[in-house]
């Protein structure tokens, strides 16, 4: 049975990869999280008390939180991070000491024969992106480029290349065969307000009208999180021999943020005047992944339709909207 160790387990894409672990009745896995953004909710509790699961509270900034676990871990998800446009903009540098201290509080305490996943971020690429000297769709083979580091929002794609360099340079000093995973625009159930499908949802629950819509011009592809978790999975199990980085996401259904509100407003029943706004700032026009490295080593590819995953996630959040008395996710 394979022993799995997720860091930053209570928060969005860390509890489905939970659940994707336990489902096929091979893992035991323990949560780590402080949950500072990660939620004590009746999902997390769902999966905390099966008896395949130890659930562990420790802030992963303090080099002395993971001493009292065992270091023998088959596998090991490196997911606890600062994450969301407005976090990241309201705190920059916050996110630069939670992001780079738990990577490398992380890597220092992981032992070999540990296999270890990190997530990145096409947030990464911005830089290239906006300046128009990396393609879209984007691999993994283009230079990494920080478009202003005077800019709040490039706080998180800065944290995210100095953790991938972590991640591959302790790997090969201590033979930890890491998985860096940059994850593109992934959204779902229980994915908090911070990023524009939930953003979305939430303004529609609330009868907004006119309905704001920013930089409807701008397109992205969506990647359901059950898909962006098989795609973990079949990296970590599938490719054991792989270390390096691989896009995750959705290349086969990009959609401009305009039709994707549209989207949102037909799922809601909602017919407001739309009210187009200016992008946010530093926001690329357009972002979407080469995913042939994805596809050579695992044969993954995305099997949840747009349609159906943001009438999944506007349903979750239509049943928190309602439960709770101020209109927000509970």
């Amino acid at each position: 049975m394979a022993r799995c160790l997720i860091l930053g387990g209570a928060g969005f894409i860390g509890l489905h990869l939970a659940r994707r672990l336990l489902a096929d009745g091979h893992a035991r896995v323990t949560i780590v999280d402080d949950f500072s953004r990660g939620r004590d909710d009746d999902d997390f509790r769902a999966v905390a008390r099966r008896r395949e699961v130890e659930q562990v509270t420790a802030d992963l900034t303090d080099p002395a939180a993971l001493r009292g676990l065992p270091r023998d871990w088959d596998e090991v998800y490196l997911l606890a991070a600062v994450v969301g446009v407005r976090p990241v903009t309201a705190d920059p540098a916050r996110v630069i000491r939670v992001n780079t201290l738990a990577a490398l509080n992380a890597l220092e305490w992981i032992e070999p024969p540990a296999r270890v996943f990190f997530a990145s971020t096409s947030e990464v690429y911005a830089g290239g992106v906006g300046r128009g000297i990396v393609p879209v769709p984007t691999p993994e083979t283009v230079p990494l480029a920080i478009e202003s580091i005077e800019h709040p929002r490039f706080a998180y794609a800065a944290s995210k290349i100095l953790g991938e360099a972590a991640a591959i340079h302790y790997g090969a000093a201590r033979k930890l065969r890491p998985v860096i995973g940059r994850f593109h625009n992934v959204y779902g159930p229980r994915m908090g307000t911070d990023h524009v499908i939930p953003e979305l949802c939430l303004r529609a629950l609330s009868g907004e009208d006119p309905f704001r819509v920013y930089g409807p011009e701008q397109r992205r592809a969506f990647c359901h999180v059950r898909d962006a978790v098989e795609a973990i999975v079949a990296l970590m199990r599938g490719a054991p021999s792989f270390s390096g980085v691989v896009n995750i996401g959705n290349d086969g259904e990009e959609v401009g943020i305009g039709d994707l509100a549209s989207l949102v407003l037909e799922t809601a029943g909602r017919r407001p005047t739309i009210r187009s706004e200016p992008a946010p700032g530093a926001s690329v026009a357009r972002r979407c992944p080469d995913l042939r490295r994805l596809r050579e080593l695992t044969g993954v590819v995305p099997r949840i339709p747009l349609t159906e995953g943001v009438r999944e996630t506007f349903a979750w959040y239509r049943a928190r909207h309602e439960a709770t008395p101020s209109g927000a996710p509970a």
